[in-house]
């Protein structure tokens, strides 16, 4: 670890007891070595979430929103869009993110060549798709074979996405999932009127707006991951003042499995999801970390909570 991330784990690590000590047991990183891997995975979850901050602030070449350039970055692009005010193609670019996802060997080859239509003129962009829903479709379904690499070159979801269909037309493919998208956005294809429409039913508390717009959220094949890390993702890229208040512990798998062993001892442990939610919201406040940090964090330790890997895509 770097000098700043050993002091942030030594505080971390502080904290943890304090925790302990104060009265709450964490009986999964009693042993060193789970203990050790638990910190470093909370240092690399702080870490991912500052690099979005440093992007921001950071000058990003145009060619991350050209889908004809190889350096097309749905995220960065994203940014791009927001600094230029059109906020409609940053959400768009956001969703764009997380559902094809990052894939380890093909990047953002999949994402980019499903927006910029395979090297044509006109893109898939917000304007032009949420106004034609069916015309994409139907572009979909004559391009699906190539899309899927009939033309020799890879194109792959994300790890997290891995499962996801191209299918044009199916009930959970990425048909189906654009556009329900659209449908949820509203009539007037206006991200900033679904957002206004949100603080007018449940105020301007950004972890109730969070709240909102999870349980709005009504995207094809969009389960618990998609929803959480799309509405961390707006919240971190400033597009919407949201953040979550909760690790949304219901219905996931990784997480879940992480809190049962981290208060539970073991993967196994019958601890319902809710107490588990309710245990998780005093440990963030203790340690002072987000609730997207523990989220993430216990995801990776658990695939191996003794030796710390990094997990990534």
């Amino acid at each position: 670890m770097r000098p700043r991330d050993i002091r942030r784990a030594e505080e971390l690590y502080r904290a943890l007891r304090g925790f302990r000590e104060g009265g709450r047991r964490l009986p999964g990183i009693r042993v060193r070595e789970h203990r050790k891997a638990f910190l470093e995975q909370l240092i690399e979850s702080i870490r991912r979430i500052e690099y979005i901050a440093l992007v921001q602030r950071r000058d990003i070449t145009l060619f991350r929103a050209d889908p004809s350039s190889e350096l097309f970055d749905p995220l960065k692009a994203a940014i791009l869009w927001r600094r230029q005010g059109q906020i409609d193609e940053a959400f768009w670019l956001v969703f764009f993110s997380v559902y094809f996802g990052k894939n380890r060997r093909t990047g953002w080859r999949l994402a980019r060549d499903v927006y910029g239509r395979l090297g044509a003129v006109n893109h898939w962009d917000w304007a032009r798709t949420s106004t034609n829903a069916q015309t994409f479709r139907q572009w979909l379904a004559e391009h699906e074979a190539r899309l899927r690499g009939g033309d020799g070159i890879a194109r792959n979801f994300g790890n997290h996405r891995k499962y996801e269909s191209l299918d044009a037309r199916s009930p959970r493919g990425t048909g189906a999932a654009v556009e329900s998208y659209i449908a949820w956005v509203g009539p007037h294809h206006s991200h900033h009127t679904l957002i206004q429409d949100a603080r007018d039913r449940v105020g301007t508390d950004p972890r109730r707006l969070f709240h909102h717009l999870y349980h709005s959220m009504t995207v094809a094949s969009f389960g618990r991951t998609a929803k959480f890390d799309y509405l961390t993702m707006v919240g971190k890229l400033l597009l919407a003042p949201i953040e979550p208040g909760s690790t949304y512990m219901q219905g996931s798998t990784g997480p879940l499995a992480g809190a049962r062993l981290l208060f539970g001892r073991a993967t196994t442990s019958k601890m319902t999801a809710a107490l588990l939610e309710q245990r998780l919201v005093e440990l963030a406040a203790h340690l002072n970390v987000g609730m997207q940090v523990l989220e993430d964090a216990l995801c990776n330790w658990q695939k191996s909570p003794r030796h710390f890997k990094p997990f990534r895509g």
